[in-house]
């Protein structure tokens, strides 16, 4: 049904589409072709900027009049902070549009109906599992009002994210640890655990790669972080806000000692495990998090997966094995007793990045 062509097009319009951080809006990108020349791409920067339609368009530099508009979702047909792109790509002229995936928001019912109804050609599902994939932590927010989760982790051979000792630095070479920064740099916040703040200290910052650090979040139930803990440090370290999420009867007295102008405390119920992680997405959510990475530790990792609250895994892998029963494995949870009950990972990727593997892919839903 596609050309060979129209499928390098498009792959450029899905990697385009990566370059955007426009959460709460969806990551979309587009391209322009006319007589089999290339025009332009374009893709959708921030929130209450251009949108990819008409980025591609404004790029193109001239008139695209009798063009084919490739996008990988489809085109906006309401009035928001920007006008609506269906009619950008009429005043513009686009006589054909493809489009990768439709659009989960339901505002946006009529775009395709308006485009035909006006004489464009539009033809629905060019490399609609990657198009959809891009949206997939959009669909999710819209859906359900959570942020998407993706557990992240570096590990062992056998496993391992630490020796017993609490030793981690560094399982992954150099190469891993640049990809894992741009991940932050892709995320709207990054959440761990208060065991891994007291053990290592971490700034939870993007370092390795230029771009803007993600909110961060901790998990602490009895608000037992320090006050000088790098993750609540501010500029110049960071300007990123830091969210403490505590029970409901955690110590007024550290409450006090934790606030600051940038760090805000954040009542949740208690349970078992320290707090609820539900009310914790809730609130991301309300925060508009679309795109949470979760770095653990190992028994926060394994309550995201106990709970079902886990929608990806992107996991390193290093040729080391500690062989040691009694260090830090990935995920400490209640666990699973049979093999057949194990969480599968589907549209699974392995990629190298040096001596370094990288695994990711998407929880299959058990019944």
């Amino acid at each position: 049904m596609w050309s060979d062509f129209e499928r390098e097009v498009m792959e450029q319009a899905v990697e385009e589409a990566k370059r955007g951080r426009p959460s709460p809006n969806p990551r979309v990108g587009a391209a322009i072709v006319r007589d089999g020349k290339l025009l332009s791409v374009g893709h959708h920067e921030r929130a209450g900027e251009a949108h990819a339609e008409v980025d591609a368009i404004e790029n193109a530099g001239a008139s695209v009049e009798g063009a084919t508009l490739f996008v990988t979702l489809e085109p906006c047909n309401h009035r928001g902070r920007t006008g609506p792109c269906t009619e950008a790509i009429l005043e513009a002229g686009i006589a054909r549009v493809l489009i990768g995936c439709r659009d989960p928001a339901p505002h946006v019912a009529g775009a395709i109906e308006r485009l035909r109804s006006a004489g464009v050609e539009v033809e629905v599902g060019l490399m609609e599992q990657e198009c959809t994939a891009l949206v997939a932590d959009f669909a999710k927010h819209i859906r359900t009002g959570l942020p998407f989760v993706t557990l992240k982790a570096a590990v062992t051979l056998d496993g391992k994210i630490a020796t017993r000792t609490g030793d981690s630095k560094w399982i992954t070479g150099e190469e891993a640890r640049t990809e894992a920064h741009r991940m932050r740099e892709q995320s709207d916040a990054i959440l761990v655990g208060v065991g891994t703040v007291l053990a290592d200290d971490p700034a939870l910052t993007v370092r390795h790669v230029a771009g803007q650090d993600p909110t961060r979040v901790v998990l602490d139930a009895d608000l037992r972080t320090p006050a000088d803990a790098a993750v609540l440090a501010q500029a110049p370290a960071s300007s990123a806000r830091t969210l403490l999420f505590h029970a409901h009867d955690a110590d007024p007295s550290r409450r006090e000692a934790l606030s600051g102008p940038a760090v805000e405390l954040i009542p949740v119920s208690r349970d078992a495990r320290g707090v609820d992680l539900i009310e914790v997405l809730s609130e991301l959510g309300k925060r508009n998090v679309v795109r949470l990475l979760v770095e653990g530790g190992s028994g926060v990792h394994g309550t995201f997966l106990d709970l079902g609250l886990a929608d990806r895994a992107e996991i390193f892998i290093a040729p080391r094995i500690l062989g040691d029963a009694d260090a830090i494995t990935f995920a400490a949870g209640t666990g699973v007793q049979s093999i057949e009950r194990a969480w599968r990972l589907v549209r699974t990727r392995v990629r190298s990045f040096g001596s370094d593997w990288l695994v990711s892919g998407d929880f299959e839903r058990m019944e």
